[in-house]
């Protein structure tokens, strides 16, 4: 059964997937907030991720992310996922990777659908979906010399 809409600006635009990457320079909130904002959303939901001086116990001093080449292919096959999901209007996703210190933004997700709830849901299964499904490594430097990888 074909959906009604009440309103024209319900009605499909432009691709909702407005931007997906991976980035060896420092991450921008405003521009995946403006890349995922559309007339006809009532709600954007955000996710910031930076780096914690903190993990396992253990004090870090700094990471690093490193990627397989099929990860920003990965990151559409997700998006395109959540877009199925959920009634997303706009969606944007950018990651960081290479040497990062203890406050560095390492990931930025939004979305944009036509209510708040709808908004939160789908955000938060896409970065959750991000973080288990995307090939992207960090190398983490403790404080007490040692080292690890996560999700190797």
């Amino acid at each position: 059964m074909a959906r009604t809409y009440d309103h024209p600006g319900e009605q499909a635009g432009q691709d909702p997937i407005r931007l997906l990457a991976l980035r060896d320079a420092p991450l921008s909130v405003d521009e995946v907030f403006r890349a995922a904002g559309d007339d006809a959303a009532g709600g954007t939901a955000l996710f910031v991720g930076t780096v914690r001086n903190h993990d396992g116990g253990s004090d870090v001093d700094a990471l690093g992310y490193s990627s397989h080449p099929t990860a920003e292919a990965e990151m559409r096959r997700i998006a395109e996922k959540i877009v199925a999901e959920y009634p997303v209007r706009a969606l944007a996703a950018v990651h960081r990777v290479g040497d990062l210190r203890v406050g560095d933004i390492a990931v930025v997700v939004a979305v944009s659908c036509p209510h708040r709830a709808e908004a939160f849901e789908a955000c938060r299964k896409l970065i959750d979906d991000l973080k288990h499904e995307v090939p992207i490594w960090k190398h983490q430097k403790f404080s007490n010399g040692t080292e690890e990888w996560v999700g190797a």
